[in-house]
């Protein structure tokens, strides 16, 4: 793209993600200059007027409202990043799409299958444009990972398991913020957590076919916290208790689509936010019978690798990641230089603003949020009866 165009950006929620979304936006230009892409930040929404404040006075949008649908009804903002609570989602995300806005929203798009399906509903009606945050594809590592099991470097698949432990909520006295409540949140620790875990295996592997799955609360009360009053990092000592209403722990086996290279494969997914020591202990881990892949999200700029079985150097050799991988050139000259989380939201934004733009669609949509909302309430059908379930709705691969 060789024409300098300007895109109209609006925020709908000022938290951690949506300053990541707003810095994402502002780095496109610097990172991917021959794109030709200016997004010009317009305007921002919250609940809270000490956040439209940062949005307007530190992040750079040129006004603010405590009324997100000033976003949607404003004729300069072109793209909408939705960065509100699980239960808004629905709600600002149809919204967008009926009032002809491209729209960047976080996972889970919907609290339900049904509800994630209404969102895309409307966006095929309207013909916009979606991205979902599934942001650890973006990974250099877990690209070039993908790339080895499609070029059959690693044969056929046998294996796969991935995992995303996290203890944001060992502690008992974390607050019991709105992702506790199914209500607010729908699913716990499956559609936070789980459905990263299961986007990277459709991703890298190939879709899931089907699915069995148990699930568990660990710790099934907690002190309250009052709405819009911190989060569920927050320690509440005392208090009034309440009631965990979605899981804490989730685990499945699960089986591949019977196309590709996976398709005698078995896959373990595991997911947890109860746990003791793993902080954001995001892994995948793929076996198959001319080689083997291991990744760590904890140690996201390396990759384990074997190729070949009848190899001297018997094991995994780490590889560091380099600019011959993914995008990493676009952040560092050189291996060892690490990448972190917040270039994986450039990346993503980048991907996000080119379909946008009418070039090259690579970014995750919509559908790949349905997908995943299909696997997570399988997974919720499976636990409570003992069945396995078919897909009706592969994931992308």
């Amino acid at each position: 793209m060789n024409e300098q165009r300007t895109i109209g950006v609006g925020l709908i929620s000022v938290g951690w993600m949506g300053k990541l979304h707003a810095r994402a936006y502002s780095s496109v230009p610097y990172v991917y200059p021959e794109l030709g892409i200016k997004p010009r930040l317009i305007v921002a929404a919250d609940t809270e007027q000490s956040r439209v404040d940062y949005a307007v006075q530190t992040l750079g949008f040129e006004r603010g409202t405590l009324d997100y649908h000033e976003v949607l009804a404003d004729p300069e903002v072109d793209v909408v990043s939705i960065c509100a609570p699980n239960f808004l989602h629905a709600e600002m995300a149809i919204a967008a799409a009926e009032a002809g806005k491209h729209f960047w929203i976080e996972k889970p798009a919907g609290r339900s299958l049904a509800e994630t399906q209404s969102i895309q509903d409307a966006v095929v009606r309207n013909g916009v444009e979606t991205s979902v945050g599934f942001n650890y594809r973006h990974a250099p590592a877990i690209e070039r990972a993908r790339q080895l099991v499609r070029e059959g470097r690693l044969g056929d698949i046998t294996n796969v398991r991935a995992s995303f432990l996290a203890g944001y909520a060992a502690d008992p006295r974390a607050a019991l913020s709105w992702r506790f409540n199914r209500e607010l949140a729908g699913s716990g620790v499956l559609a936070d957590l789980f459905s990263h875990a299961a986007d990277l295996c459709s991703h890298v592997v190939g879709s899931i076919q089907s699915i069995s799955a148990s699930t568990n609360v660990m710790i099934p009360s907690r002190p309250k916290l009052s709405m819009g009053q911190g989060t569920h990092f927050d320690l509440i000592e005392g208090g009034e208790m309440g009631e965990v209403e979605n899981e804490d722990y989730a685990a499945a086996l699960v089986r591949f689509s019977p196309e590709g290279l996976a398709q005698r494969a078995i896959g373990t997914i595991e997911a947890s936010r109860v746990a003791v020591g793993p902080q954001c202990g995001y892994r995948l881990e793929i076996y198959g019978t001319e080689g083997s892949v291991k990744w760590d999200f904890e140690r996201m700029n390396e990759l384990e690798v074997v190729l070949g079985r009848g190899n001297e150097e018997q094991g995994f050799t780490t590889v560091i990641g380099s600019p011959k991988h993914g995008e990493y050139s676009r952040f560092q000259p050189g291996p060892g230089n690490a990448m972190g989380f917040d270039d994986l939201k450039i990346i993503e934004a980048k991907k996000f603003l080119l379909a946008v733009s009418g070039g090259e669609k690579t970014n995750s949509t919509i559908a790949d949020a349905v997908a995943a909302a299909a696997l997570v309430e399988a997974a919720e059908i499976s636990a409570a009866t003992g069945d396995w379930q078919q897909m009706a709705r592969a994931a992308h691969s």
